[in-house]
């Protein structure tokens, strides 16, 4: 084995999924780009790492809830467009193309060019690291929608989109949740 440069190592961990977090504050619908998300257990609990540098974070401190898009290899240009433009002085659904739609029990918009969308609720926010963790409170998914692959950022400016999948539920079956 070579030996990796430490300030690198995030990036061996990085690649969950591109998410769109979109948020609504004072009437003004927001949305930002984010691949720092973590699922937490089986439970629809999530968390995600943002801060005062964003300016969707004042909204998420202030209305205590969101929704997570799901975005996926074809938007990747818009991904990176919405993620390097601050939602301060742009909006972003009218700059970019985004569709929002009403979600059922926040006030943050779904993306409609999202493949799936998930209303949340702030539960807790651990201040000194910035990291907000989120129930899932409805979940909504694009089934007809033709990309499905999910975007994956892997932090040196570089995606990988989701391919080959292994099936490999029968080895899984007894720690999966009843009903996955």
């Amino acid at each position: 084995m070579k030996e990796l440069e430490l300030q690198k190592a995030f990036m061996l961990i990085e690649p969950g999924p591109v998410t769109m977090i979109t948020t609504s504050l004072g009437g003004k619908n927001n949305v930002m780009t984010i691949s720092w998300t973590m699922v937490m257990d089986f439970s629809p609990r999530f968390a995600l790492l943002t801060g005062p540098w964003n300016y969707s974070c004042e909204a998420l401190v202030k209305t205590g809830e969101c929704v997570i898009g799901i975005a996926t290899a074809d938007l990747v240009d818009m991904i990176l467009d919405v993620g390097t433009t601050t939602g301060r002085e742009t909006d972003k659904f009218a700059t970019f193309g985004l569709t929002p739609l009403p979600a059922t029990y926040v006030g943050a918009p779904l993306i409609k060019e999202c493949y799936a969308n998930i209303e949340c609720r702030v539960v807790d926010h651990i201040k000194h690291h910035d990291i907000f963790v989120l129930d899932g409170v409805k979940a909504w998914i694009d089934e007809e929608r033709k990309e499905k692959r999910i975007l994956h950022a892997r932090g040196d400016g570089t995606f990988i989109a989701d391919g080959e999948i292994f099936k490999r539920r029968e080895k899984m079956g007894s720690k999966l949740p009843p009903g996955v």
